[in-house]
């Protein structure tokens, strides 16, 4: 139940990717069994994680009201957040991140499974999935393919009311997964992190428009660019462990380095994480304040684009 990720051939991807590794996917029929049987060893929770750009113009809540997994109870991304930072979704702290997941009826022995509703298949989960394990909390899954797989492999989907037992969780923050915009300056001159930004092309070149007012594109210096969808099949699954090992081999990102990943707010940055993981790398960091931060705060010179857009 609790393998290491595996090949086709059976065999271990990576030396590192040993049995220290959590599963970090699992199938919608795994999940199915895992609900209705009371013997998986662990209790089981399942949250919905879904969470979209303004510009979409869907409400996850609303949605999931409407629509979700049996027995699932909706993860808010912008609520279990810093509220009191000017940017979006920022971490919480330990003991507000304990108390939201516990009245969400996760409890310290909880195996978590996280999927969303997006299009892609998985969007906004990674995010919660990396939460847990930034805050201690190995036992954590993302439902490969989410909601959209869940339901094309035919399995019920409901509008009945969660009502999860409140239970207590432990959180403690593992501070080497976050990293500040202070890291991310001095890594200008140090050069001692590689960054991969997880945002479109377009977005990353400062061709294509940024999705939040006031807020233009560009990129951080020195940094890669590996769009999130480039994780993910047409079907919206995970890549194989092989699969990703070659993009980052293409992207001329080496996995034995010191590894930072970035996107606009710090959602989609979380891909490059689990794509990381799977591959036997567990401890990718994440810029909390992501794109938005660096633009708001660095030297116009650290903002790198090919063309200007309202003034730097």
């Amino acid at each position: 139940m609790f393998r290491a990720p595996q090949s086709k051939s059976g065999q271990d991807t990576s030396a590192m990717s040993q049995q220290f590794l959590y599963r970090a996917l699992v199938s919608a029929k795994w999940v199915s069994e895992a609900i209705k049987s009371s013997q998986t060893g662990l209790a089981v929770q399942v949250l919905d994680a879904s969470w979209y750009l303004p510009k979409m113009k869907r409400n996850p809540r609303s949605e999931f009201e409407e629509r979700h997994i049996p027995g699932a109870t909706f993860f808010d991304i912008d609520q279990c957040s810093d509220r009191t930072s000017p940017y979006d979704h920022m971490l919480p702290s330990a003991g507000d991140f304990a108390e939201y997941v516990g009245k969400l009826g996760v409890g310290s022995n909880s195996h978590v499974v996280v999927y969303d509703a997006s299009d892609q298949g998985l969007f906004s989960a990674p995010r919660v999935w990396w939460m847990f394990r930034a805050f201690g909390h190995d036992a954590v899954s993302l439902l490969d393919g989410g909601l959209k797989n869940w339901m094309r492999e035919g399995f019920p989907v409901t509008s009945e009311k969660s009502r999860p037992v409140p239970a207590e969780f432990h959180a403690n923050l593992d501070k080497s997964l976050v990293k500040t915009h202070e890291d991310i300056k001095d890594n200008i001159e140090s050069c001692c992190l590689q960054v991969v930004d997880a945002r479109s092309a377009g977005r990353f070149q400062g061709t294509e428009e940024e999705p939040r007012e006031g807020i233009e594109p560009g990129h951080i210096p020195g940094s890669v660019n590996i769009p999130f969808t480039e994780f993910l099949t047409e079907d919206g699954m995970e890549k194989s462990p092989e699969d990703i090992h070659s993009l980052f081999q293409e992207k001329k990102v080496d996995l034995k380095k010191p590894l930072v990943a970035t996107c606009g707010s710090g959602v989609t940055a979380c891909h490059v994480a689990l794509g990381a993981y799977l591959c036997g790398k567990p401890d990718v960091a994440i810029y909390d304040g992501a794109w938005v931060e660096w633009f708001m705060r660095a030297l116009p010179e650290h903002i790198i684009s090919e063309r200007k857009w309202k003034s730097l």
